[in-house]
C-alpha cells in the first residue's frame, strides 16, 4: 500500500521555501496561483481539510476559505473520498463530452 503522503513529492510547491507557502493577506493569492496547475491539488486540499490544518495555502485554498468550506459541509466524513469522487465524475463527464463531439468534428 502506498504512503498517504506520496502526493506531496509531486506537488508544484515541493521545491518552494515553506515560508513562501505560509503567508497572509494578498501574498496568499500569489501562492494560490502555484496551486492552480498542480497535479496533486485535490490530494493536498483533501489532506488539509481532513486534518483540519489551520495555516497556509493548501490545494489552492487559504485557511479562511477552508474554514468556510468546513462550516458549510460539517457532515463530510472524508474530504479525500469526496474530492476524489468529484474529480473522477468530472473526468468522466469530460470524456463523454469529447466522445460526443468527436463525430461532429469528423463530419465537418
Amino acid at each position: 500500500m502506498s504512503n498517504t503522503y506520496d502526493w506531496a513529492s509531486r506537488g508544484a510547491c515541493r521545491t518552494a521555501d515553506p515560508d513562501t507557502l505560509f503567508v497572509q493577506g494578498a501574498a496568499q493569492n500569489r501562492v494560490k496561483t502555484m496551486c492552480m496547475s498542480c497535479p496533486v491539488r485535490t490530494e493536498c486540499l483533501a489532506d488539509a481539510l481532513d486534518n483540519r490544518i489551520e495555516f497556509g495555502v493548501w490545494g489552492g485554498m487559504t485557511e479562511r476559505e477552508r474554514r468556510a468550506l468546513l462550516r458549510r459541509r460539517p457532515n463530510v466524513v472524508s474530504w479525500r473520498r469526496l474530492l476524489e469522487t468529484a474529480r473522477a465524475e468530472h473526468e468522466r463527464v469530460l470524456e463523454i463530452t469529447e466522445e460526443s463531439a468527436a463525430p461532429s468534428r469528423r463530419a465537418g
